[in-house]
């Protein structure tokens, strides 16, 4: 890994220049692994990068800052990343939080999803997957809050859609969908966002293996050999013709999603098993943990081509 030049500035002292809501909190109680973080963030995201050293100052910099997404590691002294975590979703539900492991495991991974954490990465694979979980956590955290307020009358939906091998489909996709949640009041916005990160993982899922079959080994290897695999397979038969199908069922209740796609399949009788401490450094092996852990149930077909994923409804007010 390689680490870039960057000077920490002070986050006790507020910046009136900066826009709230612009920023990036980074919780470390360790300096070089926070300018790594901050490193790979500010690259990602172009937003201003704040620091803390503990949960307790992150708290009180998330009360004046109001950032757009905290990045935490799990392991520090005091209030930690677990501890942190759930504060944060009780104060701030609006507020994604990332945790960084430094020992990765699904019991811990698992422990940190339940108690509210957007995602999780690896320290080990920090420079790898930092920019892209941000990327996605922030596409999914920013739909239209404005409009969300303006929802709520509708006491049962359902609908069905037919999507084409368009990966610039899916983010307008899962914000219809979250629009649709926030209509039936099943959940807070944590719980919407967390729904959409565990859709967004189903659906390229369904795009990428199942329509046009592309390895995820190949994404492991080189991201770029991959995206250039998934653009020829959309132009070639059979993966071309091939959709996805999304259909969904609302009421005040619970929230019923099942995605189809219309590829070959594939043996599911490894979901039965845990998930091993290194495939969580695997994109596919931490997507698969996520819908786990962000949706109530989860059932497949005996194809291997279609899933079903349901959220039960909290009362939020």
């Amino acid at each position: 890994m390689a680490l870039s030049v960057f000077t920490e500035k002070p986050s006790h002292a507020g910046s009136p220049d900066r826009a709230k809501g612009r920023s990036v909190l980074i919780v470390d109680d360790s300096p070089v692994d926070r300018r790594i973080a901050g490193g790979v963030m500010q690259k990602a995201t172009g937003l201003d990068v704040l620091y803390a050293g503990d949960g307790e100052e992150a708290l009180v910099i998330i009360e004046r800052e109001r950032p757009s997404l905290v990045v935490s590691d799990l392991l520090m002294p005091g209030l930690d990343g677990l501890m942190l975590v759930q504060e944060v979703r009780r104060l701030f539900p609006q507020i994604p939080v990332i945790l960084m492991t430094a020992h990765g495991s699904e019991e811990v991974a698992m422990q940190a999803l339940r108690a509210g954490a957007a995602n999780y990465v690896p320290k080990r694979s920090l420079a790898r997957d930092l920019v892209s979980t941000i990327r996605q956590i922030l596409a999914v955290a920013s739909t239209g809050r404005k409009r969300q307020r303006l929802l709520g009358s509708v006491l049962g939906w359902s609908s069905h859609f037919q999507l084409e091998n368009d990966p610039d489909l899916i983010d307008p996709m899962i914000e219809l969908l979250q629009e649709d949640l926030a209509r039936m009041e099943l959940c807070d916005e944590t719980a919407r966002m967390r729904v959409g990160i565990a859709l967004q993982e189903v659906l390229t899922n369904a795009l990428y293996h199942g329509n046009l079959e592309v390895s995820s080994q190949l994404r492991q290897n080189d991201e770029r050999l991959f995206h250039a695999e998934v653009q020829r397979r959309r132009s070639q038969e059979p993966y071309r013709d091939r959709t996805i199908h999304v259909r969904v069922q609302l009421d005040r209740h619970s929230a019923t999603y099942i995605v189809s796609d219309e590829g070959p399949g594939f043996d599911t009788s490894r979901l039965d098993r845990p998930v091993e401490a290194e495939e969580l450094l695997c994109m596919g092996g931490r997507g698969l943990l996520l819908i786990r852990a962000f949706m109530d149930e989860v059932t497949y077909n005996a194809k291997g081509n279609e899933v079903t994923l349901v959220k039960h409804g909290v009362a939020t007010s």
